[in-house]
């Protein structure tokens, strides 16, 4: 359908009835208590260097030579880029020599940039003889100060070059961690014997008490019984914990739990040894391992994970196109910006980013599963959209591999920024440019939030049990709970409904009423210690959407109570009694569609039903408490929207969630993302087709100046903006 630019001209930006101010009024995103989630002082430092890195890697080609080395890095810095994501020199060369002429050419030798420099303090400021009253971002580009980190960074190459010197076979100390540690054991439940073996002391240092693992591990119900009977000392635990009942479940969700708090503890360990050797250089984690596959089964807890970075440095992803959207068929666009919202939003008021993402074209390796050919065109237009979107997702700076191609074996001229011959492309000057835009806006960046409208509930115990499940039964289960939330968050994508993923430390933090909507994706397990935070939350307005099947039982497998009288029916003013299924011997049909997945009985006690399935059986129903409501969906709502394309489902599904309300902005034929700030917004256009006209609107937020953040272009609100084909466009928005 065309869009009519006239009408939406005279629609465009009627946002001139309420100033911005209004417009925060309506809404309290709690965006200080956001920003105190994991602060630390060493993430106040970090706030306070505002670097948004844009690194590079750098691979040594035979035959490059110090010259050569150094037009490289001065293409880099001409180009934008600030720092080197990490460096690959060749045999006989000296990794620390290289890092110093990237310092004498005006590049930071490492991912963090200028997060590695040594904290600006009142003190240090006088000093180097600047005046007290000078703003931060002048500090942080005044000569003196800028002389003075370059110090520091050079002492820290040549501390770390005697170190290697002092010791030849001894690697100098690593600042990062990838997400998983397979020493004691393999994924699943695969444990080694000395993972058996800490097993058992994880066990007592979680329970405490043999009753309460006998409790847990559901020794009280019928037929779940360990071989012998319930444990009676932890001697007898120790025992005989291996002769557990194959259908107890529990006791797989401990060995994954297990699993994922030792690589924590192992990744502590790391840190603390890296922070004795350099205290002021940032450590970063996360790693290796994408965001599509079940994290339970692979024995990693993300979360957990981000906590330990709070006093240590960054939390990040690894997204590299072959490797790690199998699971999503390799599909891109916004599957970017759901995988670095996760990171990003794990790690509130920390400091994340893309420390290891791609750089260029791609068409052997990677992963063996989703597509049969794993080859992506990545040329200017998709490097803008990938990293905008990482911009978008709240990222600060990113590092891209690479610079330069490997020169032989595997990967073999794949992933790079320059062309085979080491010519520049139009890639590099595309990524450059937004470099340069990230350090322009560098303050602002630091200072925007997303303002969320959908919370996008995660728990870890619950993708934990789908696992556990899965284990036992069918493998593809473990991934119900990832196709819950793609497929809820590709509908609020796709109908440009800002969201945020929040766990229950998060609404335990007091950040609940930061969403207008929290939704609760497959969420199988639930614990029921959440009930009252998330009665609390309805009844100061908040609105409550669980779909299918959600609530089935609790983090310890039994049967969650639903039943006339509990908690969760005076919450949602329904009894949840019990669960059909749709697509196999029998269909079920929403609004003439028909449903694939789990299937609600619902009985309404005090609830109004919005929508019957075709057998005139509640489907959804609504329940007000307090100032807010609690709603059911009663399918597989959220999961019914993982295959892209599904748009009938999708726009059922936003139709629940907006209800009585509208999102703050509105742009047909483009996806949208925005970060709000003091001064300005900043939007990030994204365009899935040829090259087309947008027009972005709004009815609540005033602005007075639109520009091109990239080109400086000055824009006039109110006319359309030309998205180039499959690529993405930087939008300032000032106040």
């Amino acid at each position: 359908m065309p869009i009519n630019f006239q009408l939406t001209a005279q629609l465009l930006f009627l946002f001139l009835l309420s100033s911005t101010l209004q417009a925060q009024e309506a809404h309290d995103y709690l965006h200080e208590l956001y920003d105190a989630r994991h602060d630390s002082p060493f993430q106040q430092k970090i706030k306070e260097l505002a670097p948004v890195p844009a690194g590079v890697v750098y691979i040594q080609r035979p035959g490059e030579d110090e010259e050569i080395i150094r037009q490289h890095f001065r293409s880099m810095k001409e180009l934008g880029f600030t720092n080197l994501k990490q460096i690959m020199t060749l045999p006989d060369w000296d990794h620390e020599e290289i890092q110093l002429m990237a310092l004498e050419e005006g590049l930071i030798p490492w991912w963090y940039g200028e997060g590695g420099w040594e904290a600006i303090t009142p003190e240090l400021i006088q000093q180097l003889g600047l005046p007290g009253s000078m703003e931060s971002k002048e500090v942080r580009r005044h000569p003196k100060m800028l002389d003075y980190q370059q110090g520091v960074l050079e002492k820290r190459v040549k501390r770390l070059q005697a170190l290697r010197k002092e010791n030849p076979e001894a690697q100098a100390l690593k600042g990062s961690s990838t997400a998983y540690d397979p020493t004691v054991g393999q994924r699943g439940l695969d444990l080694t014997d000395t993972g058996e073996a800490l097993f058992v002391e994880w066990a007592k240092e979680t329970y405490k008490d043999i009753s309460a693992v006998n409790h847990a591990y559901n020794q009280h119900h019928h037929g779940l019984q360990a071989a012998g009977g319930p444990f009676t000392s932890w001697e007898d635990f120790e025992e005989r914990w291996k002769a557990f009942n194959h259908r107890e479940m529990r006791v797989i969700r401990d060995i994954l739990r297990f699993k994922a708090d030792h690589g924590v503890a192992e990744l502590a360990k790391k840190v603390q040894e890296f922070k004795e050797f350099d205290p002021e250089a940032p450590y970063r984690a996360g790693g290796e391992l994408g965001l599509f596959r079940p994290h339970a089964y692979f024995g990693v807890n993300f979360p957990a994970i981000a906590k330990v970075m709070q006093d240590a440095g960054s939390f990040y992803p690894s997204i590299h196109y072959t490797w790690h959207f199998d699971q999503v068929l390799d599909e891109l666009g916004p599957t970017v910006y759901m995988q670095a919202s996760y990171i990003n939003d794990m790690f509130k008021g920390g400091w994340s980013g893309g420390w290891e993402t791609t750089g260029g074209p791609q068409q052997f390796g990677g992963e063996k599963f989703g597509q049969n050919n794993k080859g992506f065109t990545v040329d200017a237009p998709e490097m803008r959209q990938f990293t905008l979107s990482m911009l978008a997702a709240g990222f600060k700076g990113w590092g891209l591999w690479s610079w330069s191609v490997r020169s032989a074996g595997a990967e073999v001229g794949e992933y790079s920024l320059l062309d085979h011959h080491n010519e520049i492309t139009d890639r590099a000057r595309a990524v450059g440019e937004v470099a340069q835009a990230m350090q322009k806006y560098r303050e602002e960046l630091w200072e925007a939030h997303k303002e969320p409208m959908v919370g996008v509930f995660f728990d870890w115990d619950n993708d934990a049990m789908w696992t556990a499940f899965s284990i036992k039964g069918q493998d593809s289960l473990r991934f119900r709970p990832m196709q819950a939330r793609v497929g809820l968050t590709r509908a609020l994508i796709n109908g440009n409904i800002p969201f945020e993923y929040v766990n229950a430390e998060d609404l335990e933090f007091g950040l609940a009423q930061r969403y207008p909507i929290i939704y609760l994706p497959g969420m199988l397990a639930l614990d029921p210690d959440l009930l009252p935070l998330l009665e609390n939350y309805v009844n100061n307005g908040g609105k409550l959407i669980m779909d299918m099947p959600g609530a089935w039982m609790d983090s310890y497998s039994a049967l969650f109570p639903r039943g006339t009288g509990s908690a969760f029916s005076s919450l949602f003013g329904t009894v949840l009694r019990e669960y059909q299924y749709s697509g196999i011997n029998r269909d079920w049909h929403l609004e003439g569609e028909k449903l694939v997945g789990s299937i609600g009985s619902l009985r309404p006690e005090g609830a109004s039903i919005l929508a019957s399935f075709s057998n005139g059986k509640p489907a959804v129903t609504s329940f007000s408490l307090g100032e807010g409501k609690a709603m059911i969906l009663g399918y597989e709502a959220a999961r019914a929207c993982f295959r892209r394309g599904n748009e009938a489902m999708e726009d059922l599904l936003r139709t629940f969630i907006l209800e009585d309300k509208s999102p703050v902005f509105e742009c047909e034929g483009a996806l949208v993302y925005r970060l709000a700030g003091p001064s300005a917004d900043h939007y990030f256009l994204l365009n899935q087709e040829e090259e087309k006209e947008v027009q972005i609107s709004s009815s609540t937020i005033h602005y007075t100046t639109m520009e091109d953040a990239i080109t400086g272009e000055k824009l006039t609100i109110g006319e359309p903006l030309t998205l180039e084909g499959f690529g993405a466009r930087w939008i300032r928005m000032g106040k």
